[in-house]
Parts: C-alpha cells; structure tokens; sequence
C-alpha cells in the first residue's frame, strides 16, 4: 500500500522537486500551493510520468481558515497521511535590520513561522489519532547561524529549528517522527524572490561555483522519509562542497 505525503510550497524549488521524488518512489502526493496554474501543471506532469494518484490544494499557507478549509476537505481516503513537508517558505530582501521593510518582515514570519503551525496543527492531531506518522521541517542554514543582512529571515528559521526540537519532543509519546532538513545554497527561486525579481543580481548568487540543486534536496527527503520504522533522521545539514558555512564560499573567479 502507497504511502501519502503533503507537500506544501509545492509548485517550485525544493517542493516541486520532492513532489517528484516522492512520486516516483511508491508514494501517493497532496500538493498545496498559492500558484493554481503551476499547481495544474504539477498535478498533470506527476499523472503522465509516475504511478502516483495526487490532488492538489490551492491556498495561501498564511490564511489560517484556508488551511483548515482545505485540509478538512479532504476525501476520506486521503486523510491518512504519512509524511507532512512543511516546504513553504520565503526570504525577503537584504536590508540591514534597521532599515528593514516591515512589510517583508511580516510576510516572511507569516510563511515560514504561523504558516508551518497552522498546517502542522491540522495534521499532527490526524498522525495522532492514526498512531504514525513524520513531520519533516524544510529549515536552512540560516537556522543555524546568523549572517549579515539575514536578520528576520534567520529569526524565522531559528524558529523553524526551534518548533522542529519542541514538535520531536511533544510528538516522541505518539512514536510520530521529526525530522529538519537544513540546506545551505540551493539554486531555485530563492534568490530570486529575496531580490524581488532582480534576476541579475539572483545569477551572481550561484556564480564561481556549483550549488545544490532542488533534486539534492529531494533526495535527502526521500532518504529521510524511507527509513524503518525504528530510524528517525533528526537533523540533516546539506551544504555543496563549496561551502563552509554560512557566509565562506569558496568561489572561482
């Protein structure tokens, strides 16, 4: 019998990439996304070229009554899932903390803190009641250090890695697991979005060295979500080998 898997932030990146992999690999997938039209076109790619069955979710991971409309739409045989991948997140801007742009600082702690908590409140009393499930965090580096111009993006994703400790622990009596997955530089949307569609100053990111691709990402959520029952990934920290930390990359010129 398949295995179900939510994936939120589906349509792009890391999520879209999971959503695949998953899918390929004996997994049945509910993907949620703001975008419908790349959400359509997901749910179609995944019906011609794998053996999943798949619905999709179109909400806003902020609006907390959208969530639970939508999770508590569900067909029955849906409502047993397996693994939940709290994918959805964002950075915005590179301001300095001082001058940074309220706005932005909203909309990152609405995606990446109370985005995750009103899904995740949704399901974990489901894994519950059904006695299994995993919760696997989508966190970063920048839940692990701080770095210059990273200020409210980094407190987010302390929080991130913070919830993932208290989930691991509050959930540990119901034998749910949790995992945080925290990659360092991954060539996707990410720059793009932080620079609010500056598409030149998203390239030089990347320049003078390979970064992690959507797939590698995926991969390790594969491998995290694949283990036997008696084997929970805690903690997976995914740098390319061009990066030291947070902030020391070594670059080709």
């Amino acid at each position: 019998m398949k295995k179900i898997a939510l994936i939120t932030g589906a349509t792009s990146g890391i999520g879209k990439a999971t959503a695949l992999k998953l899918a390929e690999n004996n997994f049945d997938i509910i993907i949620t996304g703001r975008r419908k039209n790349l959400l359509n076109k997901l749910e179609k790619q995944i019906k011609e070229t794998t053996k999943a069955n798949v619905i999709s979710l179109n909400f806003d991971i902020r609006n907390k009554s959208e969530v639970g409309k939508n999770i508590d739409t569900l067909p029955e045989n849906w409502e047993k899932i397996d693994v939940l991948i709290n994918n959805a997140g964002l950075a915005l801007g590179v301001n300095p903390i001082y001058s940074g742009e309220i706005d932005d600082w909203e909309t990152m702690i609405d995606t990446n803190v109370k985005g995750l908590l009103y899904i995740s409140r949704k399901i974990m009393p489901m894994m519950i009641a059904q006695g299994y499930g995993h919760i696997v965090n989508l966190c970063s580096i920048a839940g692990k250090e701080v770095y210059p111009n990273g200020n409210i993006y980094c407190a987010t994703k302390h929080a991130v890695d913070a919830l993932t400790k208290a989930m691991r622990i509050d959930l540990n009596k119901f034998g749910i697991k949790v995992t945080s997955i925290s990659p360092g530089m991954v060539d996707t949307e990410f720059s793009n979005v932080r620079y609010k569609g500056d598409n030149e100053k998203a390239k030089t990111v990347y320049n003078g060295f390979t970064p992690l691709y959507a797939d590698d990402i995926a991969e390790s959520i594969l491998f995290a979500a694949t283990r036997p029952k008696h084997v929970n990934i805690a903690d997976m920290l995914i740098f390319p080998t061009a990066q030291a930390n947070s902030s020391v990359v070594n670059k080709k010129k």
